[in-house]
C-alpha cells in the first residue's frame, strides 16, 4: 500500500460515504447489529496530510473544528480515531509513532456520512507512506476493522458490500456515475442513539422486527444496470424511523427533496443528512439550487460518485 517515499510529507484524500442500502438485524452478543450494508463513496473529502515529526500531534481544521466543546466539535486528541488509527499502525509496525498529523475537514461531523472513519483511513495510508512500513492491504484492512465498522471502506472505496457489522467489505460493481444532492439538516445525530431508538421501536411493534439484515439484492441489480431511476427504486435504510423519531424535523427535509424534484431521498445511515438522488448532472444542479433556497438545510452540497477510497495524492 505504501506510495510515497519514508520521510516525505504524504497527502491523502478521504470520501463520505453513502448508504445506498442499510438492513439492520438484530442485536448481537457482542452489542452491533448485523448489517447487510451497501457502500458509496462520493466526492466529498476531507484531507489528511502527514509529515515527519518527534512524537504524534494532531491538528484540525475546517468543518467541525471551531469552539472547543462546542456541539459536533472533532477532538484533537488520542479520542481522535486519527489519532489512534496512527498508534495502531506504528505498534503492529513496531515503529515509533513519530508525525505530523493535519486533517482538513469538508466532511460535516456527525451526519451519517462517516467522515472520521475516512480520516481513519486515510491515516493508515499516510503513514504507511510516510513510514515506508509496506503493509500489505490485508493487514491495513485488519488494523481497519479495529478502529471502527466503517473504517475498511475508507481503504477500499468506490461501492462496496459490507456484511458482519459492516466492517467485511467486498467490492461492488457498478455500471455508472450517479449525482446527488446532500442536504444536512441541523445538528448531528449520535450513531448508538439511533440504533437503539430503532431497538426501542422494533421491541413496541412499531416497526417490522427482523431475525436477519434485509438482503441488499435490489440495489446491487440496479447499480448493475446503471441507471439513476433503477436505483432510486431501491435505495433502502432501516435507520430511517429511528433518525425521524428522533429528528421529526428531517420529514420536512426529505419532502423538500422530493419536491425539488429528487428521484427518490432517504436519509443517510444514521443521519441527519438527507441523500437526495438526482437524475443526471444538471439536475443535480437545479435540486441543489432549489434545496438551498428552501430554508431547512444548513448545507446543501452536489456530490457524484462513486469515487476511489483513500489515495496517495500525487
Amino acid at each position: 500500500m505504501s506510495d510515497g517515499a519514508a520521510g516525505d510529507a504524504v497527502v491523502v484524500r478521504a470520501p463520505a460515504k453513502l448508504n445506498v442500502h442499510l438492513g439492520v438485524g438484530p442485536p448481537r452478543e457482542d452489542g452491533f447489529h448485523g448489517l447487510a450494508t451497501v457502500y458509496f463513496a462520493v466526492s466529498l473529502h476531507d484531507t489528511v496530510t502527514a509529515r515527519p515529526g518527534e512524537g504524534l500531534t494532531l491538528r484540525l481544521t475546517g468543518e467541525g473544528t471551531g469552539v472547543a466543546g462546542g456541539p459536533g466539535q472533532v477532538p484533537a486528541d488520542r479520542t481522535n480515531l486519527v489519532w489512534r488509527a496512527a498508534e495502531l499502525l506504528a505498534g503492529a509496525a513496531g515503529v515509533r509513532p513519530d508525525a505530523e498529523l493535519h486533517v482538513a475537514k469538508s466532511i460535516p461531523v456527525a451526519a451519517g456520512l462517516a467522515g472520521g472513519s475516512a480520516d481513519a483511513a486515510a491515516t493508515l495510508v499516510a503513514l504507511d507512506a510516510l513510514w515506508g512500513t509496506r503493509a500489505a492491504r490485508e493487514d491495513l484492512l485488519g488494523l481497519a476493522a479495529r478502529l471502527g465498522s466503517d473504517v475498511p471502506f475508507g481503504l477500499v472505496g468506490g461501492v462496496a458490500l459490507g456484511t458482519g457489522r459492516g466492517e467485511q467489505v467486498t467490492p461492488v460493481l457498478a455500471a455508472g456515475r450517479w449525482h446527488w444532492v446532500l442536504g444536512i439538516a441541523g445538528e448531528g445525530l449520535s450513531t448508538p442513539a439511533v440504533y437503539g431508538e430503532l431497538d426501542r421501536l422494533r421491541a413496541g411493534g412499531r416497526v417490522p422486527d427482523v431475525a436477519e439484515p434485509t438482503p441488499a439484492g435490489p440495489v446491487l441489480a440496479a447499480l448493475r444496470s446503471g441507471t439513476a431511476a433503477d436505483l432510486a427504486t431501491a435505495l433502502s435504510n432501516d435507520l430511517q424511523p429511528a433518525a425521524l423519531s428522533l429528528r421529526p424535523d428531517l420529514r420536512r427535509a426529505l419532502r423538500a427533496a422530493q419536491d425539488a424534484g429528487a428521484l427518490a431521498a432517504l436519509v443517510s445511515g444514521s443521519g441527519p443528512t438527507v441523500a437526495a438522488l438526482a437524475p443526471d448532472e444538471q439536475g443535480a444542479v437545479r435540486l441543489a439550487a432549489e434545496l438551498a433556497g428552501v430554508g431547512v438545510f444548513r448545507t446543501v452540497r452536489a456530490v457524484t460518485g462513486p469515487v476511489p477510497g483513500a489515495r496517495v495524492l500525487p
